[in-house]
């Protein structure tokens, strides 16, 4: 490892079925900017396209099967989640399921503090929209998982 700290950052990177309208929807639900797109000249599919919520950025692509680059459309659905903290999730968790996501788990005070539910967008991504509530430690959070595991 250098010496001196290297400044990095963790995007995520997703392909979609209709990346423009995927776009469109992540400005309307979460507040996105985009920054910029690449399409194709063949057919308009996006190549590669960056959109910032909050600080992050991520990145989005149309599907490019000779890539490997497959939706959770063609992949029978996705494994990975997407986490975002905002301010009022009561509030994003609505325009979210106004701009035409669906509930997969309804808003509740989770045991480790923060106040949570899960959302899929139309393309098939899933997010966990929360909002910081009560500070617990690590410890506390153990003792309550495992009184709520009944153990």
């Amino acid at each position: 490892m250098p010496d001196t700290p290297l400044n990095f950052a963790l995007s995520p990177y997703i392909s979609v079925k209709g990346a423009s309208d995927a776009i469109a929807f992540y400005t309307a639900a979460f507040g996105a900017e985009e920054q910029f797109r690449l399409e194709d000249p063949d057919g308009g599919r996006i190549g590669h396209s960056e959109i910032r919520i909050g600080g992050n950025t991520i990145m989005i692509s149309d599907e490019y099967p000779d890539f490997g680059a497959l939706s959770p459309d063609s992949l029978g659905g996705s494994p990975v989640k997407l986490h975002l903290y905002v301010e009022d999730v009561d509030k994003v968790f609505a325009t979210a399921l106004e701009a035409g996501a669906t509930e997969l788990r309804p808003l509740k005070d989770e045991f480790y503090g923060d106040r949570t539910g899960t959302v899929m967008d139309p393309f098939g991504h899933t997010w966990m929209l929360a909002s910081k509530g009560e500070e617990v430690s690590p410890e506390e959070m153990q003792k309550r998982w495992q009184q709520m595991m009944g153990g």
